[in-house]
Protein backbone atom coordinates (compact mmCIF):
# COMPACT_ATOMS: atom_id res chain seq x y z
CA UNK A 1 0.00 0.00 0.00
CA UNK A 2 2.49 2.47 1.04
CA UNK A 3 4.57 1.87 -2.77
CA UNK A 4 1.24 3.33 -4.42
CA UNK A 5 1.22 6.56 -2.11
CA UNK A 6 3.96 8.10 -4.12
CA UNK A 7 3.04 7.33 -7.59
CA UNK A 8 -0.16 8.53 -6.86
CA UNK A 9 0.90 11.95 -4.95
CA UNK A 10 3.51 12.62 -8.34
CA UNK A 11 0.08 12.33 -10.43
CA UNK A 12 -1.76 14.37 -8.58
CA UNK A 13 1.01 16.99 -8.64
CA UNK A 14 1.19 16.79 -12.50
CA UNK A 15 -2.34 17.01 -12.42
CA UNK A 16 -2.46 20.47 -10.51
CA UNK A 17 -0.04 21.68 -12.46
CA UNK A 18 -1.85 21.10 -15.74
CA UNK A 19 -5.04 22.89 -14.38
CA UNK A 20 -3.31 25.73 -12.96
CA UNK A 21 -1.43 26.04 -16.34
CA UNK A 22 -4.17 25.51 -18.60
CA UNK A 23 -6.12 28.28 -16.47
CA UNK A 24 -3.10 30.84 -17.00
CA UNK A 25 -3.25 29.86 -20.69
CA UNK A 26 -6.79 31.23 -20.99
CA UNK A 27 -6.63 34.24 -18.85
CA UNK A 28 -3.77 35.21 -20.91
CA UNK A 29 -5.64 34.72 -24.26
CA UNK A 30 -9.28 36.53 -22.52
CA UNK A 31 -7.02 39.47 -21.86
CA UNK A 32 -4.84 39.59 -25.55
CA UNK A 33 -8.35 39.04 -27.21
CA UNK A 34 -9.85 42.31 -25.31
CA UNK A 35 -7.04 44.49 -26.59
CA UNK A 36 -7.28 44.72 -30.54
CA UNK A 37 -10.78 45.31 -30.72
CA UNK A 38 -10.71 48.76 -28.75
CA UNK A 39 -8.26 50.75 -30.96
CA UNK A 40 -9.90 49.93 -34.32
CA UNK A 41 -12.67 52.12 -33.62
CA UNK A 42 -13.43 53.11 -37.07
CA UNK A 43 -11.27 52.12 -39.71
CA UNK A 44 -11.71 54.61 -42.33
CA UNK A 45 -9.75 56.64 -39.64
CA UNK A 46 -7.05 54.22 -39.13
CA UNK A 47 -6.71 54.00 -43.17
CA UNK A 48 -6.63 58.18 -43.73
CA UNK A 49 -3.40 57.72 -40.95
CA UNK A 50 -1.84 54.62 -42.50
CA UNK A 51 -1.91 56.58 -45.92
CA UNK A 52 -0.32 59.86 -44.07
CA UNK A 53 2.18 57.58 -43.13
CA UNK A 54 3.28 56.73 -46.82
CA UNK A 55 5.64 58.09 -49.62
CA UNK A 56 4.01 58.08 -53.29
CA UNK A 57 6.20 55.12 -53.77
CA UNK A 58 5.36 53.59 -50.66
CA UNK A 59 1.93 53.55 -51.22
CA UNK A 60 1.96 52.66 -55.11
CA UNK A 61 3.72 49.56 -53.84
CA UNK A 62 1.36 48.93 -50.56
CA UNK A 63 -1.49 49.52 -52.83
CA UNK A 64 -0.14 46.91 -55.68
CA UNK A 65 0.73 44.33 -53.13
CA UNK A 66 -3.14 44.65 -51.79
CA UNK A 67 -4.13 44.30 -55.21
CA UNK A 68 -2.22 41.45 -55.81
CA UNK A 69 -3.87 39.69 -53.09
CA UNK A 70 -0.35 39.34 -50.78
CA UNK A 71 -1.67 40.06 -47.72
CA UNK A 72 1.68 39.36 -45.82
CA UNK A 73 3.91 41.38 -48.29
CA UNK A 74 2.08 44.00 -47.56
CA UNK A 75 2.09 43.85 -44.01
CA UNK A 76 5.76 43.35 -44.51
CA UNK A 77 6.14 46.40 -46.30
CA UNK A 78 4.04 48.82 -44.20
CA UNK A 79 5.99 47.45 -41.02
CA UNK A 80 9.60 48.02 -42.46
CA UNK A 81 8.50 51.49 -43.68
CA UNK A 82 6.50 52.89 -40.76
CA UNK A 83 8.34 50.96 -38.19
CA UNK A 84 4.30 50.42 -36.49
CA UNK A 85 4.24 47.26 -34.07
CA UNK A 86 3.26 43.97 -35.98
CA UNK A 87 -0.10 44.31 -34.96
CA UNK A 88 -0.77 47.54 -35.74
CA UNK A 89 0.39 46.96 -39.31
CA UNK A 90 -1.83 44.29 -39.91
CA UNK A 91 -4.72 46.58 -38.70
CA UNK A 92 -3.41 49.50 -40.83
CA UNK A 93 -3.22 47.14 -44.17
CA UNK A 94 -5.96 45.87 -43.40
CA UNK A 95 -8.42 49.17 -43.36
CA UNK A 96 -5.93 50.42 -46.45
CA UNK A 97 -7.43 47.70 -48.17
CA UNK A 98 -11.54 47.79 -46.80
CA UNK A 99 -10.66 52.10 -47.36
CA UNK A 100 -8.68 52.50 -50.36
CA UNK A 101 -7.29 55.82 -50.18
CA UNK A 102 -5.49 57.73 -52.93
CA UNK A 103 -2.23 59.34 -52.51
CA UNK A 104 -1.99 62.82 -50.59
CA UNK A 105 1.19 64.71 -50.76
CA UNK A 106 2.05 67.36 -48.45
CA UNK A 107 0.64 69.83 -50.77
CA UNK A 108 -2.10 68.06 -52.11
CA UNK A 109 -5.60 69.22 -50.93
CA UNK A 110 -8.96 66.86 -50.57
CA UNK A 111 -11.03 68.99 -53.09
CA UNK A 112 -7.98 68.42 -55.89
CA UNK A 113 -7.86 64.28 -55.33
CA UNK A 114 -11.58 64.23 -55.71
CA UNK A 115 -11.46 66.49 -59.11
CA UNK A 116 -8.41 64.34 -60.35
CA UNK A 117 -11.36 61.17 -59.82
CA UNK A 118 -13.36 62.86 -61.96
CA UNK A 119 -11.47 62.94 -65.45
CA UNK A 120 -8.63 60.00 -65.06
CA UNK A 121 -5.21 61.15 -65.99
CA UNK A 122 -3.47 59.44 -68.68
CA UNK A 123 -0.12 57.77 -67.66
CA UNK A 124 2.76 57.39 -70.46
CA UNK A 125 2.25 53.28 -70.14
CA UNK A 126 -0.53 50.93 -71.14
CA UNK A 127 -1.69 48.69 -68.15
CA UNK A 128 -2.74 45.28 -68.72
CA UNK A 129 -5.43 44.04 -66.31
CA UNK A 130 -6.26 39.88 -66.66
CA UNK A 131 -8.76 37.98 -64.92
CA UNK A 132 -9.75 34.23 -65.73
CA UNK A 133 -11.90 32.06 -64.08
CA UNK A 134 -12.18 28.72 -65.57
CA UNK A 135 -11.69 28.35 -69.20
CA UNK A 136 -13.14 32.61 -69.44
CA UNK A 137 -10.24 35.31 -69.86
CA UNK A 138 -11.07 38.57 -70.07
CA UNK A 139 -7.86 41.54 -70.40
CA UNK A 140 -8.71 45.45 -70.26
CA UNK A 141 -5.65 47.72 -71.49
CA UNK A 142 -5.56 51.31 -70.80
CA UNK A 143 -3.33 54.37 -70.03
CA UNK A 144 -5.79 55.28 -67.49
CA UNK A 145 -4.89 52.73 -65.40
CA UNK A 146 -2.35 51.88 -62.89
CA UNK A 147 -1.76 49.25 -59.49
CA UNK A 148 -3.38 51.56 -57.41
CA UNK A 149 -6.56 52.61 -59.22
CA UNK A 150 -6.43 48.55 -60.40
CA UNK A 151 -6.17 47.81 -57.05
CA UNK A 152 -9.57 50.14 -55.71
CA UNK A 153 -11.12 48.38 -58.44
CA UNK A 154 -10.63 44.80 -56.81
CA UNK A 155 -10.84 46.02 -53.37
CA UNK A 156 -14.79 46.86 -54.63
CA UNK A 157 -15.42 43.95 -56.67
CA UNK A 158 -14.50 41.41 -53.60
CA UNK A 159 -16.27 43.70 -51.35
CA UNK A 160 -19.67 43.23 -53.30
CA UNK A 161 -20.06 46.34 -55.19
CA UNK A 162 -19.83 45.53 -58.46
CA UNK A 163 -21.73 48.34 -60.72
CA UNK A 164 -19.30 50.79 -58.55
CA UNK A 165 -16.27 48.83 -59.73
CA UNK A 166 -17.54 48.53 -63.08
CA UNK A 167 -18.57 51.80 -63.45
CA UNK A 168 -14.78 52.70 -61.89
CA UNK A 169 -13.27 50.35 -64.67
CA UNK A 170 -14.89 52.23 -67.85
CA UNK A 171 -13.83 55.43 -66.60
CA UNK A 172 -10.32 54.34 -66.40
CA UNK A 173 -10.23 52.61 -69.80
CA UNK A 174 -11.97 52.68 -73.26
CA UNK A 175 -14.33 49.69 -72.85
CA UNK A 176 -18.43 49.48 -72.50
CA UNK A 177 -20.28 48.41 -68.82
CA UNK A 178 -21.40 45.21 -70.58
CA UNK A 179 -17.61 44.57 -70.68
CA UNK A 180 -16.52 46.07 -67.97
CA UNK A 181 -18.69 43.98 -65.71
CA UNK A 182 -18.05 40.78 -67.55
CA UNK A 183 -14.38 41.77 -66.62
CA UNK A 184 -15.45 42.09 -62.77
CA UNK A 185 -17.42 39.15 -62.55
CA UNK A 186 -14.07 37.53 -62.99
CA UNK A 187 -12.98 39.07 -60.29
CA UNK A 188 -15.99 38.32 -57.68
CA UNK A 189 -14.17 35.84 -55.47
Amino acid sequence: MESLVVPVLILLAVAAGVTLAARAISRRKASAGAEPQAPAANSADLARTAAAKLSEDEHRRLYALIAQGQAMAAIKLYYEVTGDGLRASRDAVGALAAHPQPYRGAEAAPAEVEDDDDEPQRFPYRYRAIASKGDVTREVSSNMLNDEIYGRIRTLARNGDTEAAASALTRHSDISMKQAREFIELLDD
